[in-house]
């Protein structure tokens, strides 16, 4: 039992040692991942060497100590995502529709055939705008019957996982689809005009995630993100950026990300809204995000009901209460983060030029 257990807390000090040093590789920053799942295994080991182990052994309280210390840094990653964190977007309690942006991010999986269900939920829902991940000429012929409500349209089919198409009943102002990094990883750019006339700059994103079968490294997916936060930094519009980013909302990239950018998480004191896997409940993590500037308060954040996709589509409601939230505060960028991202933007040699903005004065 004592070689079993000192096993498992060398496995759970490596899982924690490794993401801390910035190597790329698709197997480290995997590990990013499942730090809940980390945290569940370390009680549960906890437990188990209290039980069955002698803790009056020195050795016995070292691995006690070690295991105890990997839970601690798992939870802080995690517990900002949770009822107990302090909310880091104020709730909302304007009822000024016309000051309102409600967005509908779907990843649909191209080979899911059950259009039906996304059909009805934008429906019920009557979102401002629809993004949709994944979705290929099939999807598009499909989802033509939303055009009634929502016009305004920017259409990207591709057959490689990363077609994207944006409907809007807002009116869209200088759409653009980009190639950021890499050649067939498309993103959408345009301004939305609010009912109150207003513009809300928006940037929708799916980079390609480390994995053994795509990108054996992060820096594709990275480097898109540092540059559109750098961008996006500069900017004193609402902003909201949007979409499968193929990273966890505790991640060190993502909260690199958030850095930069300046922008909030409103899912920060609210909750994790695992969006991916919809087959496995235990082994779930939040891989669709929407974020924004200190512009907007939130209305609704929700996880909605399975379409068929490996990912579930999430809603949220936002106001445009400039006055309200220039109160809230994200996370503060240091002169180390700024040198990592430029260093990730470097070495996909991605400039801030390559970034659309839209709405800026010319």
């Amino acid at each position: 039992m004592l070689v079993t257990l000192v096993v498992a807390t060398l496995f759970i000090s490596l899982v924690t040692l490794l993401p801390l040093f910035r190597f790329s590789h698709w197997i480290i920053r995997g590990m990013d991942f499942p730090r809940l799942q980390f945290a569940t295994f370390a009680v549960a080991l906890l437990i188990a060497q209290f039980l069955f182990l002698d803790t009056q052994s020195p050795l016995v309280q070292s691995i006690i100590a070690i295991t105890a210390l990997c839970l601690v840094w798992h939870l802080c990653w995690v517990l900002p995502y949770t009822f107990i964190w302090p909310r880091e977007v104020k709730p909302s309690s304007d009822d000024d529709t016309d000051k309102q942006l409600t967005v509908l991010t779907a990843n649909v999986l191209t080979t899911n055939r059950n259009a039906d269900a996304l059909i009805a939920l934008v429906e019920k829902h009557q979102p401002d705008v629809l993004v949709t991940l994944e979705s290929d000429q099939w999807w598009e012929e499909k989802l033509e019957v939303l055009e009634t409500d929502l016009p305004y349209t920017v259409k990207c089919p591709l057959d490689n996982l990363y077609g994207m198409h944006l409907f809007s009943r807002l009116p869209l102002g200088e759409p653009e689809i980009c190639y950021l990094v890499e050649e067939d990883v498309p993103s959408i750019h345009a301004t939305l005009e609010l009912r109150s006339g207003e513009s809300v700059r928006a940037h929708f994103l799916h980079p390609a995630p480390p994995s053994p079968t795509e990108n054996t490294e992060s820096t594709e997916r990275d480097a898109e993100l540092v540059i559109v936060a750098r961008i996006v930094a500069e900017s004193n519009q609402p902003v909201i950026v949007a979409g499968d980013l193929n990273d966890v909302a505790w991640s060190a990239t993502t909260r690199l990300f958030r850095k930069i950018s300046g922008l909030l998480d409103p899912r920060v004191g609210r909750g994790v809204f695992n969006t991916f896997h919809v087959d496995y409940p235990l082994v779930r993590w939040p891989l669709d995000h929407l974020f924004h500037s200190q512009h907007f308060t939130l209305l609704d954040i929700r996880r909605l009901p399975s379409i068929g996709s490996d990912h579930f589509p999430l809603l949220t409601r936002l106001s445009l209460t400039p006055s309200k939230g220039a109160r809230q505060e994200g996370i503060e960028a240091r002169a180390p983060d700024h040198e990592w991202a430029n260093e990730l933007a470097n070495t996909k040699r991605v400039a801030m030029s390559d970034v659309p903005e839209p709405g800026e004065p010319g």
